[in-house]
């Protein structure tokens, strides 16, 4: 788990993510993430991410700031700055910051630039996809079929 970066995850997965700009209504943003079945948009303005704008600051900051998801932007709501991790973090590193930080979704950056989002989902499946071949190499020693001298 130590071993598997960023860059592996997104290489199976696939680069690139979901956006919208600061000044994009709540209520557009909700209907870009439905359509995608995306739980947060990357909040981005002429290449540079700005910040994060997740299912979790609708649910929070719409109604219980007095807010109208048709009146209100964007940049209001979203989580900022943003938490971000480069292509050469570990696993354990994406899911100290998701737990310190209470996120679900890490904006991947290059230099600066968004590249691609990991959400725990994916952190999820690498570690039990990398449990299931450690499991699979283990039982081949055992059995004497994956020695290899």
């Amino acid at each position: 788990m130590n071993t598997i970066t960023i860059k592996k995850i997104l290489q199976q997965k696939g680069y690139g993510f979901h956006a919208v700009g600061p000044e994009a209504t709540v209520y557009d943003a909700l209907g870009i993430m439905a359509e995608k079945n995306a739980g947060a948009l990357l909040v981005v303005e002429n290449g540079v991410l700005l910040g994060v704008f997740s299912e979790r600051d609708y649910a929070r900051k719409v109604i219980l700031k007095g807010k109208s998801s048709k009146n209100t932007a964007v940049r209001e709501l979203m989580s900022s700055p943003p938490i971000s991790v480069g292509q050469s973090a570990t696993l354990r590193d994406c899911m100290v910051l998701m737990t310190k930080n209470r996120v679900r979704h890490l904006p991947v950056v290059d230099g600066g630039i968004p590249i691609g989002v990991v959400s725990i989902g994916d952190v999820v499946n690498a570690i039990i996809s990398d449990q299931e071949s450690t499991i699979e190499e283990l039982e081949e020693y055992i059995a004497g079929t994956g020695y290899r001298a």
